[in-house]
C-alpha cells in the first residue's frame, strides 16, 4: 500500500501597513525634542515588547518608510501618502490578522492613525 503524502494548507499571509496622517507627523515632528524623545522613551519598549509577543505570526519585520516617489508613464515625481511602515504576518484570517493589532503602540503611543490588513493573493 502507497501512502499519500498529507497535504499541507499553507497558513495565510498578510501585508500589515502603518499608516500615519501626513499632518499628524508634522505636529509630532514640531514638538520640543524632549516631548518627542519622551513619546519614543515611552513608546519604543511597547513596540519591542508587542514584536515579541506576537514573534510567532511575524514573517517579516519589514520597517518603517520615508517619503515617498510615484512613478507613472508621464515620470518621476514626490507623493503624499499616509503609509509609514509595514510588516508581513501569517493569521488563519484577516480578522485574526487585525486582532494582533488592537491596542498596538502605534496609535496608542505614536501619532499613526491605523494599521490597514491586506491579504497576499499569490
Amino acid at each position: 500500500m502507497t501512502m499519500k503524502p498529507m497535504e499541507v494548507t499553507p497558513v495565510p499571509r498578510f501585508l500589515a501597513v502603518y499608516t500615519m496622517k501626513p499632518e499628524a507627523l508634522a505636529s509630532f515632528r514640531s514638538l520640543p525634542k524632549a516631548e518627542q524623545d519622551a513619546v519614543d522613551a515611552a513608546g519604543i519598549p511597547q513596540w519591542s515588547a508587542w514584536e515579541e509577543h506576537n514573534a510567532a505570526c511575524i514573517l517579516d519585520r519589514g520597517g518603517m518608510v520615508g517619503k515617498t516617489t510615484r512613478v507613472t508613464k508621464d515620470g518621476v515625481q514626490k507623493a503624499e501618502n499616509q503609509f509609514c511602515g509595514y510588516l508581513v504576518v501569517e493569521a488563519e484570517t484577516a480578522d485574526a490578522a487585525a486582532r494582533l493589532f488592537r491596542d498596538h503602540p502605534h496609535f496608542n503611543v505614536f501619532p499613526g492613525d491605523g494599521v490597514d490588513i491586506m491579504p497576499f493573493l499569490t
